[in-house]
């Protein structure tokens, strides 16, 4: 119970802390829940329960659905690379990694979001737009910002496999054809910025190698001496700054 209410306190945390300042404007009125278990009385009932278990099943999905359609994959796949470069063991905690991650997601993201919620969510509530018209308000932003990511040969990857043949326009491709393919780019993008960040630091690591092997000692690891020297150069270039403004820019 303690912890399920430490769940509750950090959600509304964060969905008051990380909505656009327009929808704060407007007020974040509580909702109010209430369930009766019973028998049926016919099909609506059924029906009801069904998209009631329906429902349950996309909120078990969310953390997945988070990180995969939006610039989380990416992000904490660099963050990853950086600290597998520096040999710095576990240092930043994956804590600290997984969090900036999210908090750099919620940043670039949040143009998306604001999208959303003033295209779906706010005609929606008030009964300008139908619950289907508002699925398709909500998926539009997304799925233009995964178009703008993703890679052509990706996308022609799982439309060859698909049962869409020679889409006319971008609307006429599933969403379910736009996420993986969106995922592998990113993944692909990913790998690409973690080569570029593991070559200086290898350079550090064979020339301190070299230094030693010259100087006779072997049994030195050279892991121990290069440490202090990715380091020290990380923090002159000011690394961080550098990585979340090319992440930034990867995604504007």
């Amino acid at each position: 119970m303690k912890n399920s209410r430490l769940v509750v306190v950090m959600l509304v945390f964060l969905l008051f802390f990380l909505i656009p300042s327009q929808v704060q404007a407007q007020g974040f009125p509580i909702p109010s829940f209430q369930f009766e278990f019973g028998e049926g009385e016919g099909a609506e009932d059924l029906a009801l329960s069904l998209q009631i278990i329906f429902l349950l099943t996309i909120l078990s999905l969310a953390p997945a659905i988070l990180i995969l359609t939006t610039s989380f994959t990416r992000v904490i796949i660099v963050l990853s690379f950086i600290r597998n470069a520096l040999a710095t063991q576990q240092m930043p905690p994956n804590q600290i990694l997984i969090g900036l991650a999210l908090f750099l997601t919620f940043f670039i993201m949040s143009p998306v979001w604001g999208d959303v919620f003033e295209n779906a969510w706010v005609p929606f509530t008030e009964d300008e737009i139908t619950q289907e018209e508002a699925i398709d308000n909500a998926l539009d932003p997304l799925r233009t910002f995964m178009f703008e990511q993703t890679r052509e040969e990706d996308l022609a990857l799982f439309l060859q496999y698909s049962e869409v043949n020679n889409p006319e326009s971008i609307d006429d491709i599933p969403t379910h054809v736009v996420i993986p393919a969106f995922v592998i780019s990113e993944l692909k993008t990913a790998f690409q910025i973690g080569f570029l960040i593991f070559v200086p630091f290898l350079i550090i690591d064979m020339i301190v190698a070299s230094t030693l092997m010259s100087m006779g000692m072997l049994m030195l690891p050279p892991v121990m001496i290069s440490l202090p020297f990715k380091i020290l150069l990380f923090v002159l270039v000011d690394g961080w700054h550098l990585i979340t403004r090319s992440l930034l820019i990867g995604f504007s």
